[in-house]
């Protein structure tokens, strides 16, 4: 184990504890901007269609969503799910994003975030962000500003403006480019198994399952350092513990 150049994060139950998605509740913020409901359908209604469309996409099975590495950015799905469904709304495609997903999942710092990434940067260690995410990229970067806004990312990658998903190797190569360092150089923290950490492994990087938010089934993985608080990865990375490996 060697001490990072660099630590990059998932954003989901990660750097953020958000709340259980409610699609309803984010497509009832939404139709309050409908200029136009052709057929007068309710939010749950709209959010039905969604999840329909979802599962033809195969973007929603808890099973088989890490096969799904190719990102469909939340523009185009909503132009279509609102267009098909005769609806016309106000927003424009980034306001869309940012009213529904404060509604359906709002969010709040994972604990101890804050003073973990602080002690990243005091110690010079550089930080970013890798996110399997559809809502666009100014949107990702309000949420985290608000979320962690004494953050020192150097960048944030939305998979809605690159296409490729975690766990796909193309994604992570991506972030090592802008990042100049060598998959050795850099950790990756994240709390899905198949996305994050077989993810970053595949690339080379060193992965640390974060289980401290996570909303996900979490088996033991032999091999894998496996933290459920900032403050222990804190400890491992000063060198006062050997790390934790789950099995």
């Amino acid at each position: 184990m060697k001490r990072p150049k660099m630590v990059l994060f998932d954003y989901g139950q990660t750097l953020a504890d958000e709340a259980k998605f409610d699609g309803v509740k984010g497509t009832e913020e939404v139709l309050k901007y409908a200029v136009k409901n052709r057929h007068g359908l309710s939010a749950a209604q709209v959010q039905a269609e969604a999840e329909k469309i979802n599962r033809e996409l195969g973007r929603v099975d808890p099973e088989r969503r890490h096969l799904f590495q190719i990102e469909v950015p939340n523009h185009m799905f909503t132009a279509y799910l609102y267009e098909s469904l005769g609806i016309e709304l106000s927003l424009a495609p980034e306001q869309i994003d940012s009213v529904f997903w404060d509604a359906a999942a709002p969010g709040k710092p994972t604990e101890g975030i804050e003073a973990f990434l602080e002690f990243l940067s005091e110690n010079q260690i550089r930080t970013g962000v890798i996110s399997n995410i559809s809502y666009g990229g100014k949107a990702v970067r309000n949420r985290i500003a608000e979320i962690v806004p004494k953050n020192h990312f150097e960048f944030i990658i939305a998979t809605s403006e690159y296409m490729y998903r975690k766990p796909n190797k193309r994604i992570f190569d991506l972030a090592l480019e802008k990042a100049d360092l060598k998959p050795e150089e850099v950790w990756y923290v994240g709390d899905q198994y198949e996305c994050d950490i077989m993810g970053a492994m595949n690339a080379g990087i060193f992965p640390v399952w974060y289980l401290g938010a996570s909303d996900l089934p979490c088996g033991e993985k032999e091999g894998i350092m496996a933290v459920r608080d900032w403050k222990r990865l804190q400890e491992i990375l000063e060198g006062e513990g050997a790390g934790e490996t789950s099995g």
